[in-house]
């Protein structure tokens, strides 16, 4: 199914289900993927939540095909890469959230790239989460139109200073603008407007929300009740965003109905891992960060009025799955140069289960310097479930992951360990862990932000004292000013600049947030590291803004 045409993609799924005028049939679908952030599989009244009602995004999951198996990684930007590539994430060079190791690599294809080709316009309105600066933004990957928040999401260091979930400075197409009204509104606005620009034609967009991620920031009206009911304020405010985002699906499945594009739009709804939180999880084992099903399993509903009818499969599936299963439906390209990972559920999407064969999905995130061999890793085929490569659980007989039965099944054991062996010197051997970098001086990003999102180092981090560096390519030669922005200080000092063979510095008096270096540059590959000293004290920077002047 990976290289169907547009058309025999259609009739493929057109025989045993369609239902609707031969007119949806001459077009390939429109695509909507709507992936919420740390919203548990739990955080629906459809899976049991005894305190939350989602309506409308029950509504999709009743008139869609449910995977009840699906599964994702434990954390943001793992997940979201296999999403856009159909590829495990250790292959894009994506291993965590911060700390520039949520920087996909540029040469990745992506969903949209792979739609392009087949007449598609594209968009993102929400978290990418998988590098801020060229050529690794967004509008590089494949997108027509962009409006996203930057890094892990709002509030966070990649964020200008005070930005906030309502009012929010947002990257429009790479520029900073300001949008009026709470972060999630704005999203499913901007995807409303789109579809309205674009319904005459196919289109993919890609919304995935920052909500209800922290800082819990969210309107009285919306977590208040919820706190009233005895929840305590914290889960109250996540079920308050919860429900903001299920009236925000409301009003998407309203405006679909009325632009004439819900019939032949495939809308998924997905999360990117579990909650981070304590509450509700459908009596799941951990949450967001662990690889048990807490943290891995979530929500997968495949909505397509005319072609689907309503189902539920039990079948393992996975993120990576979900590019290979879109690109074969709509006339999309995957490409043919390297692995790809994931599988067309267009079978399972057909009623097919029977012809479906059994396999092993793989998980894994590292938080550190180097990603290790059964760290933070999960094994699943139908029936078992291997943790860190020493804990066994039958999930068709234990879905709460309670009874370790790895002593008795040591065959299971040793041959899952060996399938976790092999996928890992596959997936390591593909770049070897070797980071992407940021390109400074490009015409297409000049002046270039750096920020401590995507800093390096054994010293890097996000409080006052972290200290680390960038890993760039300096993409013309030439005359650059190196700003360095830090904390107000009470004391005059220093800023000094190391790039590459370049080495600088500049004074300032007390009270000074900022100091330039002028420099200038070899074309070429090299760590960028700012150091504040004031007093004898060294400080980190908090951003970099670094100008290309001339040659």
């Amino acid at each position: 199914m990976t290289n169907i045409t547009r058309r025999t993609a259609a009739a493929a799924l057109a025989a045993p289900f369609v239902h609707t005028a031969k007119a949806q049939a001459t077009r390939p679908p429109n695509v909507i993927l709507v992936i919420s952030d740390d919203q548990g599989y739990g955080d629906l009244s459809l899976h049991g939540n005894p305190h939350l009602t989602t309506p409308h995004t029950d509504r999709v999951g009743a008139e869609s095909v449910q995977f009840s198996q699906f599964q994702v990684c434990p954390v943001c930007s793992p997940t979201r890469s296999s999403l856009m590539t159909g590829r495990y994430n250790y292959r894009t060079g994506v291993e965590d959230t911060f700390l520039g190791r949520s920087m996909m690599w540029p040469d990745e294809v992506t969903l949209p790239e792979m739609l392009k080709p087949a007449g598609y316009t594209t968009g993102i309105f929400g978290k990418w989460h998988l590098g801020d600066n060229y050529p690794l933004r967004p509008v590089d990957q494949g997108f027509d139109e962009s409006v996203v928040c930057t890094g892990g999401g709002l509030t966070q260091p990649s964020d200008p200073p005070g930005n906030l979930y309502t009012d929010p400075l947002l990257k429009v197409n790479g520029k900073w603008e300001r949008r009026s009204g709470y972060c999630t509104d704005i999203f499913f606005n901007e995807t409303i407007r789109f579809l309205e620009r674009n319904r005459r034609n196919p289109f993919f967009v890609y919304l995935p929300t920052n909500a209800p991620h922290t800082p819990l920031q969210i309107a009285d009206e919306y977590w208040k009740p919820f706190a009233a009911k005895g929840l305590d304020e914290t889960t109250a405010k996540v079920y308050g965003m919860c429900r903001n985002l299920d009236d925000n699906m409301g009003r998407l499945l309203a405006a679909m109905q009325r632009l004439g594009v819900n019939d032949n739009t495939i809308l998924i709804f997905m999360t990117d891992n579990g909650p981070q939180q304590v509450r509700y999880n459908a009596g799941m084992r951990g949450r967001k960060g662990t690889v048990y099903q807490g943290g891995i399993r979530v929500p997968f509903f495949f909505r397509w009025p005319a072609q689907l009818k309503p189902a539920k499969v039990d079948r393992i599936a996975a993120h990576i799955d979900v590019a290979p299963t879109i690109a074969a439906l709509c006339g999309g390209k995957l490409p043919s140069d390297r692995i790809i990972d994931g599988k067309s559920l267009a079978p399972l999407l057909r009623g097919e289960s029977a012809a479906w064969p059994d396999r092993t999905l793989y998980t894994q995130w590292h938080r550190g310097e180097v990603p290790e061999l059964f760290r933070a890793c999960a094994a699943r085929s139908q029936q078992y479930k291997l943790i860190d490569g020493k804990e066994l659980y039958d999930l068709s007989a234990d879905p709460e992951e309670k009874n370790d039965i790895a002593a008795r099944q040591p065959a299971v054991v040793a041959t899952m360990r060996r399938g976790v062996e092999q996928w890992y010197r596959s997936v390591a051997a593909e770049r070897n862990f070797a980071p992407p970098r940021i390109a400074l001086g490009a015409p297409q990003e000049n002046p270039v932000t750096l920020t401590r999102q995507d800093w390096r180092g054994t010293k890097a981090g996000w409080d006052p004292a972290s200290v680390g560096h960038w890993e760039v390519e300096v993409a013309r030669a030439g005359r650059f000013d190196v700003t360095v922005r830090f904390a107000k200080t009470s004391a005059p000092g220093e800023a000094a600049v190391k790039l590459g063979a370049f080495s600088g510095s500049a004074k300032f008096d007390a009270g000074a947030e900022s100091a330039t270096v002028a420099a200038t540059l070899a074309k070429g590959p090299a760590q960028l590291s700012p150091l504040v000293n004031v007093g004898g004290s060294a400080l980190g920077a908090l951003y970099v803004d670094v100008n290309r002047k001339g040659d």
